[in-house]
């Protein structure tokens, strides 16, 4: 059996710190709900001023920035009760991968006004250091000893980070990557994000109704969650809080912000995850739903549920229709209670879904009106006795990204998933764009292209260029990986100086989907219909490398027949002034913008010509920035 056993755990919410952060009400208690208004958010002059922060007090030092503090406290408490069910854990070979959606952003706010109004070098250099989305992540590890773990990756997936990071670890302990997993993710609130979210109109006016008539939206939370994970034949005796048994990931390649209304997409991951473990639908008793409460991803998760547990087998001639499970899931909408945690909420939700689980109690929804016909769901009132054994975690995210866990209390009985070997059948690189030559290449309407922010239009220049050396069709139904040095960090700041100049209530709704990390895959998805798994990747300046070695894996454990690799970056002046602050750059270490893009598949290709990729490459944050270590690493040289 080789189910990934959760033997630890560490988590914070609005609900509190450890299992108070996300309890399961007794039977006929209804839900618990800590979204307020939030005096923080309304100064800053948003209409819409709710929210769900955690408490002050974390249990942990506070420090410079909220985000580091949040996943500090969730990584003491992981490690504190690993030192009691694992001893001697730290001499193993340990794998952390940890996700975001907004890093370091609280501090990058400070840095950018700080830069505006002409601070001194001291002052810039001190804000540099922790402006980066990696920074809380350095800062969270190294001050628990654990900043030098070879295998550590932080995934920028928005909100599907953590259920991709846990889904990674999974992965990881299927091949024996390492023998202890730490995943999970975390986040912080800001005026940033909070302001962006309130532009796309996709925050409540009052409190998130999921699935019911009249739904306006989320309000935003924060917190981190870290699981500790081993494989089941490697517990040493460690007690089981519960078992990750399957893990899947798709990507819709529709919209950059809005899901595939048909549902399909999160469909495809839900089932793969069910696949993994070899788990029926029928012996699903939970879903622990993404449930943002805007009209259209409800309704299109909704349909997505009702796929994944439709009966199994073709319709009997007389159905139209497959038929239905006689007890379908119940449906768990945790955000309506912590709000929406970004990096955090898979992780925090799969926390909640198997309390649920060992309590054998079915969980309620804070969620009041009369149910949407247009998007189904079965939502109790009050928690109820039921005796489940598995629940199906789901998540969406800008740039399309979709992902699904299995999670059960008895084991799944998952057979291990082994590792078959990977290549790179081609590769492509750019130094810049010409956007009549791109609207050429991608058919993609040039205005639309203006419209993107560089780094987009780098990383979509060289999947075209990609494109051209392998043919489109090759490239369709891939999945991506995109890795940078410091992301979007130019886009931000042209975003974040509207917000300083205009107001919160005023920044540009069309912007803000750029300042993901993430969306760059997302737009190369689009256009190249990359429906397999996609998300972003950083936890140091050698991104690059990191996008390479995760892309390896999901083609190495079968996630992916074939996976796009992206490097982009934009040096613009944010990014080197950053970086020069910072004191990380000289004449040997050079930040420049450009892209490669990689094809990685599991096809050898004729008479083995081609170059294996072994996933367990090294990752070296110290040396080339950003794409320039993926052209090293290809042997072409920083130059090309």
């Amino acid at each position: 059996m080789s189910d990934a056993c959760v033997i630890a755990s560490g988590a914070v919410s609005a609900l509190g710190l450890g299992p108070h952060a996300y309890r399961v009400p007794g039977v006929g208690e209804p839900a618990p709900v800590a979204i307020a208004e939030d005096a923080e958010l309304a100064r800053a002059g948003l209409v819409r001023p709710l929210s769900a922060r955690a408490p002050a007090e974390l249990g942990v030092a506070a420090g410079r920035d909220r985000a580091a503090d949040l996943l500090k406290a969730a990584l003491s408490q992981t490690l504190a009760a690993l030192d009691g069910v694992r001893p001697g854990w730290r001499e193993e070979r340990i794998g952390i991968a940890l996700g975001t959606s907004s890093g370091g952003m609280l501090t990058a706010e400070r840095y950018f006004a700080a830069r505006a109004e002409g601070a001194s070098p001291g002052a810039l250099a001190a804000l540099a250091r922790g402006a980066t989305y990696f920074a809380p992540f350095d800062e969270a590890l190294a001050s628990f000893g654990l900043g030098r773990i070879p295998l550590r990756t932080h995934l920028l997936a928005a909100c599907a980070a953590s259920t991709l990071a846990i889904g990674l670890g999974l992965r990881w302990l299927d091949r024996d990557a390492c023998d202890l997993v730490l995943a999970g993710g975390y986040d912080a609130l800001s005026v940033f994000v909070a302001a962006g979210f309130e532009a796309l109109r996709a925050t409540t006016a009052s409190r998130p109704r999921p699935f019911r008539i009249g739904r306006d939206g989320m309000a935003l939370g924060e917190g981190a969650a870290v699981l500790a994970l081993v494989r089941e034949d490697r517990r040493r005796g460690a007690p089981v809080m519960f078992r990750v048994a399957g893990f899947g990931a798709s990507t819709d390649a529709v919209h950059i912000t809005a899901p595939d209304r048909t549902g399909a997409g999160l469909a495809r991951a839900g089932a793969a995850a069910l696949a993994d473990a070899g788990w029926p639908a029928s012996r699903v008793g939970l879903v622990s739903a993404h449930a943002t409460a805007t009209p259209y991803n409800d309704a299109m998760e909704s349909r997505a549920i009702a796929a994944l547990f439709a009966a199994p087998g073709p319709p009997a001639p007389s159905e139209e229709q497959p038929r239905a499970c006689p007890s379908p899931p119940v449906v768990h909408p945790f955000k309506a209670q912590i709000g929406h945690t970004l990096g955090a909420a898979g992780a925090l939700e799969a926390l909640a879904a198997a309390a649920a689980l060992g309590a054998s109690i079915a969980p309620p929804a804070a969620s009041e009106g009369e149910l949407d016909p247009d998007a189904p769901a079965v939502l109790l009132e009050r928690a109820e006795p039921r005796p489940l054994q598995a629940a199906l975690k789901l998540s969406a995210a800008f740039g399309g990204a979709n992902a699904a866990l299995l999670i059960t209390k008895p084991a799944s009985g998952r057979r291990p998933r082994r590792a078959r070997p990977v290549f790179l059948r081609a590769h492509a690189r750019v130094t810049g764009f010409d956007l009549g030559r791109l609207a050429e290449a991608t058919g993609v309407a040039r205005d639309r292209l203006a419209r993107l922010d560089a780094l987009c239009r780098l990383g979509l220049s060289a999947v075209a260029a990609l494109a051209a050396v392998v043919g489109a069709d090759a490239l369709r139904g891939a999945g991506i990986v995109a890795g940078q040095a410091l992301a979007t960090i130019d886009t931000n700041e042209i975003y974040d100086a509207r917000r300083r100049a205009r107001g919160a209530r005023y920044v540009e709704p069309r912007l803000f989907p750029a300042t993901s990390p993430n969306a760059i895959a997302g737009e190369c998805a689009i256009v190249y219909q990359l429906t397999g798994p996609s998300f972003a990747v950083g936890a140091g300046l050698g991104g690059a490398l990191e996008a390479l070695r995760a892309a390896a894996e999901l083609v190495a454990m079968s996630d992916a027949d074939r996976m796009v690799v992206l490097a982009a970056d934009d040096a613009g002046p944010v990014a080197r002034d950053l970086l020069d602050a910072a004191g990380v750059l000289d004449a040997a270490r050079a930040l420049s913008s450009g892209a490669v893009a990689l094809l990685l598949q599991a096809e050898p290709g004729e008479a083995g010509r081609l170059r294996e990729v072994d996933p367990d490459l090294t990752v070296d944050h110290e040396g080339s920035v950003g794409h320039l270590a993926l052209l090293r690493w290809l042997g072409l040289g920083e130059d090309g």
